[in-house]
């Protein structure tokens, strides 16, 4: 059968249009990008990545250098693997790479992203640090917020003494204690109680289904935060992936419910809530509503939602994973925990319990911090970064919108930057202060953590106070398992277990 000439034209035609457009694609395609592995089409190097994701990264930057480019389906990443190129990052690209990429969790959970994690660089970001910066965790603040750190720790000391008092002592007086979830109640009951005035753990509970019900939002954040979404990162298959928005949405709905239920509890009650014991100072929330009352511009109920939630969901569990990782590796090498002793029994007096102002006195427990913080950052990728324009980075093009990640766990074990970098060595630094961008845990630049003040007051208090309390010893002659497990926030595998006795000092503490 002939064809009429019809018939051939429009085949035609789309293969001409089709050809057309990827060769204009091609054309236009910048020049100089950072090397890339062979990609499958649509998909990119989606089918690469592998947990946890800082591993993969770094094994591919062994093959294609220290910066180099993937594209996630429809969106290109470039994963930077060296402290000089992260200092261009932070530095001369710090302006351009200070956006957040888009992402259905930071629409839905994130306010539609105006938190401070969240949102994009601009006038509202900034707004949203100055309050940061003056309002929460400026030094003034932290310093009105301590009662609270104390208190709580000193909780921790008591149960910690209680069960090793009770008929579970084994032989020379030791007793085994799970420690993870004990200092994740400690840094959740800090956060929560600097914030909102309550605990949500221990016996002294006031409300037990709205502390229940609110740990559960918290866990399904942290569940849903460290799973990507395959939707992200390519538009078809949010079809396919529905369920998984409709989950995050109805998620959204009870932490906004749950969080306004808390501002309108504030409002209806002349009571401020303290920080525990005698102290009176205002909770978080209680200042943000006296500022609402002045300036309600700038604090609207949803910009205090949205620090509240940043508060509860990045402030708990990093401090917590972190002071397990320090315990971790100090009970695998007895030889830094001894002098750990050794140090706070010089310094501090034996009637007395470690302060935070007798920290700075303590340099190798501050040591012993700095080098968990760089074998086990708790943001091992940092928060994503994106670029506002086209760029240069690493002497390579990068084209606006662009996820940039750091990634700091690398950078942290290169053996061009650290002496013998994969073991465990307080001692490092102890010759002066580390380059700014050889240890980035808590990142750099105008996007860096605004909570790294606490942190490392939360951190450094609490592992003192149980170095000083309590002997410790691994439950085995084996070593403490280090296997990374699968989370934002770089958790341990298995939960931590360890041996403990009361030091004499403990007696002094009960008594008073």
């Amino acid at each position: 059968m002939e064809l009429s000439p019809s018939s051939t034209f429009f085949p035609l035609a789309l293969l001409l249009f089709i050809t057309l457009k990827l060769l204009s694609q091609w054309l236009n395609q910048p020049k100089n990008l950072p090397p890339s592995p062979p990609a499958i089409p649509i998909i990119g190097h989606l089918h690469l990545l592998k947990f946890p994701l800082h591993h993969t990264l770094h094994a591919l930057s062994q093959t294609y250098g220290p910066i180099f480019s993937l594209r996630l389906g429809s969106r290109q990443v470039v994963a930077v693997s060296s402290a000089e190129i992260a200092e261009e990052c932070f530095t001369a690209n710090d302006v351009v790479l200070a956006n957040r990429p888009a992402f259905l969790l930071n629409k839905h959970l994130g306010y539609n992203a105006t938190t401070v994690i969240s949102s994009p660089y601009g006038d509202h970001w900034r707004n949203l640090r100055r309050i940061c910066a003056l309002e929460i965790f400026s030094s003034t603040r932290l310093d009105g917020f301590l009662p609270i750190r104390r208190n709580e720790i000193k909780r921790l000391l008591l149960k910690l003494h209680k069960i090793s008092s009770s008929d579970q002592a084994l032989d020379e007086g030791f007793t085994k204690v799970e420690l993870k979830s004990m200092l994740s109640e400690l840094t959740f009951n800090i956060i929560v109680r600097m914030v909102a005035g309550k605990r949500y753990y221990g016996e002294d509970v006031s409300d037990v289904e709205e502390a229940a019900s609110f740990r559960e939002i918290l866990k399904e954040i942290a569940m849903y935060g460290g799973a990507s979404n395959p939707g992200d990162f390519l538009g078809v298959l949010r079809w396919v992936f529905r369920g998984f928005e409709k989950r995050v949405l109805r998620l959204s709905k009870r932490t906004d419910k749950f969080l306004q239920n808390l501002i309108e509890e504030f409002r209806k009650s002349d009571k401020n809530y303290g920080c525990g014991g005698s102290e009176s100072k205002s909770t978080m929330v209680d200042h943000l509503l006296s500022l609402q009352e002045s300036q309600p511009e700038y604090y609207t109920d949803q910009i205090i939602k949205g620090l509240m939630l940043v508060m509860f969901s990045a402030g708990t569990d990093t401090a917590a994973v972190t002071l397990e990782w320090a315990m971790s590796e100090l009970l695998n090498h007895p030889h830094a925990l001894k002098k750990a002793v050794e140090e706070l029994d010089a310094v501090i007096d034996k009637q007395q319990l470690v302060d935070e102002a007798n920290v700075s006195k303590l340099p190798y427990l501050q040591n012993i911090i700095s080098e968990t913080l760089r074998l086990h950052p708790a943001a091992p990728l940092l928060v994503p970064h994106m670029s506002s324009e086209d760029c240069s980075i690493g002497g390579y093009n990068v084209s606006r919108d662009t996820i940039v990640l750091v990634n700091a766990w690398a950078i942290h074990r290169d053996p061009r930057l650290w002496d013998d970098p994969t073991s465990f060595k307080p001692e490092r630094f102890e010759n002066g202060e580390v380059g700014p961008h050889k240890l980035l845990p808590f990142g750099r630049g105008r996007r860096a953590c605004p909570g790294a003040g606490l942190a490392n007051r939360v951190v450094s208090l609490a592992l003192g106070s149980l170095v000083q309390c309590f002997e410790w010893k691994r439950v085995s002659e084996e070593l403490v398992d280090m296997a990374e497990g699968r989370g934002i926030t770089m958790p341990k595998v298995v939960p931590l277990e360890a041996m403990c006795k009361p030091r004499t000092v403990m007696a002094n503490i009960i008594d008073q």
